[in-house]
């Protein structure tokens, strides 16, 4: 401190002077305060944003992954983001060979078993049904006895023509007696010609009547007879539709029992119509073709016969056509109106190229397959065109030859010129194939009961 400066008085109380001085000091005490409070709350919001921009970076990173990851077939066969140290680049795959075999055509169709004859046996002459010779269900053969209606009428029927007949044929031999007589006068001029010419016509007249007399005979023996109710044709009866007893008039509505032949039997069956012209040129070279009736289920044979004949015009309704194949039955297997599932076999082809089924990939080339090349164990892309297929195996009539190998599995994994690792599907147990009869039909439906 300066001695020479002179000291300045303190301000006296109550004076401006002080008034002033202590805002400035509150002011300079609460500065510091403000900005410690401010200060953390500058850094939690940076804390937040920060927080938020890790989150998003989390989000984008993932996205990004789950977008641009790398296929897994990729990564098996180790393409970009897929080659891993010590893993095989060769994609494992199952092969066959191509075959050189018979391949049979054949078609399949829904079909309904029909009876070649089916016969309502009814009375052709009225009276009472004396007798019932046959057992529901019984197998007859053409001829056998079934029935009987009272012939007692009939009979006397028989008798009285026989007597008319008799009594004719008398009066016939007395007028042929006295025309020779007439003829005999007329040479001596003993009576006059007009006498011999109307004895003529009398004996003329008399033959009439015995062809009359003979038809009326053959014709009660003839009602006689059907007095006698026989089998028509050889089958099974069906159940009795009248008991003994009853009064039956010829042509009876219900008649006495249906019988239906059951041996041979026939199935009636349809095919599409793209059919019909490989069908018909077999037929035309003499062809019998063979079909196989299965059960519902297409599980069990039920009969095997050959086709007979196709039907002369197409259903414009359905594009199809009926056709007719006829069986044996010699089990009775087959039974009238059954349903049953037909196959016809239409030809076989002989010494042609087949692969599995499996084999045959579709895509951009059309149908192709992979065949693997024998010398670097690569796959390649061999477009084929496609022949007739039995559900396992294929023909193919254009594309690959005999003794080539094709792979059957694992052709999802391949591209023109992959490495492959083959495996012979041949040591391999068999996988199911789809059936080239597509879907088991469908049951027929019910009738609702009315």
């Amino acid at each position: 401190m300066d001695l020479d400066t002179p000291l300045k008085p303190p301000p006296a109380p109550g004076s401006d002077s002080h008034a002033t001085a202590a805002p400035e000091a509150r002011r300079d005490q609460t500065a510091p305060e403000a900005q410690r409070t401010d200060a953390p709350k500058r850094r939690s919001i940076l804390g937040r944003v920060l927080a938020w921009l890790v989150v998003l970076a989390l989000i984008g990173g993932g996205v990004w992954w789950f977008a641009f990851r790398p296929a897994p077939e990729m990564a098996a066969r180790g393409g970009p983001g897929g080659f891993r140290p010590g893993m095989p680049t060769a994609s494992p795959v199952v092969t066959a060979t191509v075959e050189k075999g018979d391949m049979p055509i054949r078609l399949n169709g829904l079909g309904t078993v029909s009876s070649l004859a089916t016969v309502t046996v009814r009375p052709q002459v009225g009276g009472q049904l004396t007798q019932v010779a046959f057992t529901e269900g019984q197998a007859v053969q053409k001829g056998d006895f079934l029935a009987e209606v009272d012939p007692r009428p009939f009979q006397l029927a028989v008798e009285q023509a026989e007597a008319q007949l008799l009594r004719d044929q008398a009066l016939l031999k007395n007028a042929r007696l006295d025309l020779e007589r007439y003829r005999l006068l007329v040479k001596q001029d003993s009576i006059a010609k007009q006498q011999r010419d109307t004895q003529e016509s009398l004996v003329q007249q008399y033959e009439g009547t015995v062809k009359a007399d003979q038809v009326a005979v053959e014709n009660a023996k003839l009602n006689l007879s059907y007095t006698r109710v026989t089998a028509p044709v050889s089958g099974r009866a069906g159940l009795r539709l009248v008991d003994p007893g009853n009064y039956v008039t010829a042509g009876e509505a219900g008649g006495i029992v249906v019988i239906t032949q059951v041996q041979p039997i026939s199935v009636l069956f349809t095919l599409p119509e793209d059919n019909i012209p490989a069908i018909m040129a077999r037929l035309r070279d003499g062809a019998k073709l063979p079909v196989t009736a299965y059960d519902r289920t297409r599980d069990r044979v039920l009969a095997t016969g050959t086709l007979t004949t196709v039907d002369n015009q197409i259903d414009v309704t359905t594009g199809t056509v009926k056709l007719r194949a006829q069986f044996d039955n010699a089990d009775q297997s087959l039974f009238p109106n059954q349903f049953v599932n037909v196959q016809l076999l239409v030809d076989t082809l002989a010494g042609v190229p087949m692969v599995p089924v499996a084999a045959v990939q579709r895509g951009a080339p059309g149908t192709y397959v992979y065949v693997v090349n024998g010398e670097d164990s690569t796959a390649s892309v061999r477009p084929v065109t496609l022949g007739a297929s039995d559900g396992a195996k294929t023909v193919i009539t254009k594309g690959v030859q005999p003794g080539e190998t094709v792979v059957i599995q694992g052709a999802d994994r391949l591209r023109e010129g992959a490495k492959v690792a083959a495996t012979d599907g041949a040591a391999q147990p068999a996988a199911p194939t789809p059936s080239s009869e597509g879907p088991r039909p469908q049951r027929r439906p019910q009738r609702n009961a009315s």
